[in-house]
């Protein structure tokens, strides 16, 4: 059974990856270069933290440090991988055919369906962030595929986006969730309906402060709810980043 959870900054799950370690070949960046990994599920040995909600698997909140930093080329398969960028610059290689760079604003959807592989490493001296979001499909070995797009932070202020899901201008994916962002720089009310009370919001503080219905969050604090018809969120005066996860049980 789906059950709702607060889970603070400091609860999370932790990963100091160094490229020289034991897992030098799938950390990139030498001499060296460090990978750090705060996550909110547990995932076998990628991340530790909450069990999975819904059909979120990963939940991965990282820092790519040094030169080269990253992940070597790697395959998956039967998993939407999305990347939202928030700092530095990511470089993205895949073999559906992709080079890309994406930076602050910029994220993409990699749907590995029956099998594809990518490498993502910061090129530059300054440290790559990121937030990952793994979701399982609804439907096994979809031929693979990825996209991009951009949230405008500016242009949307004080207003939540779609970026993922069913919705005009989000990245589509073959699964019932929906991410969205919220950039505000004042104090505001929202009320955010999930499609059903069967599905699952999980509310993610990038920075800022939220009140989510009577739980007070601060900065990398996160709530889990099952079960809510309506969720209400009130931010503080100053500048709030705030992400949302929505998906079916």
């Amino acid at each position: 059974m789906n059950t709702s959870f607060v889970l603070r900054a400091g609860a999370r799950g932790y990963n100091k990856l160094r490229s020289t370690g034991p897992l030098a070949s799938y950390i990139s960046g030498h001499p060296e270069a460090v990978l750090l990994r705060h996550s909110s599920f547990n995932f076998g040995s990628y991340q530790t933290g909450h069990a999975g909600f819904g059909r979120m698997r990963v939940f991965g909140d990282e820092v790519f440090s040094g030169p080269g930093c990253g992940y070597n080329m790697h395959r998956h398969h039967n998993f939407i991988i999305c990347a939202f960028v928030l700092e530095g610059e990511l470089a993205h290689i895949n073999t559906v055919g992709n080079i890309d760079r994406l930076t602050p604003g910029d994220y993409y959807v990699f749907s590995a369906g029956s099998g594809g592989k990518h490498c993502e490493v910061n090129l530059r001296s300054d440290d790559m962030h990121a937030i990952y979001i793994w979701f399982l499909p609804d439907q096994l070995l979809l031929p693979p595929s990825y996209h991009r797009n951009h949230f405008d932070a500016l242009a949307n202020r004080n207003q939540l986006v779609t970026l993922v899901g069913n919705a005009d201008g989000a990245l589509r994916v073959s699964q019932d969730v929906r991410v969205s962002r919220l950039s505000s720089d004042t104090a505001m009310a929202l009320d955010y309906t999930p499609q059903s009370a069967e599905h699952g919001v999980y509310v993610f503080v990038l920075d800022g402060e939220v009140h989510c219905n009577d739980v007070s969050l601060a900065r990398r604090d996160s709530n889990g709810i099952w079960g809510a018809k309506r969720i209400k969120l009130q931010t503080g005066p100053q500048e709030t980043d705030l992400m949302l996860v929505e998906t079916a049980p």
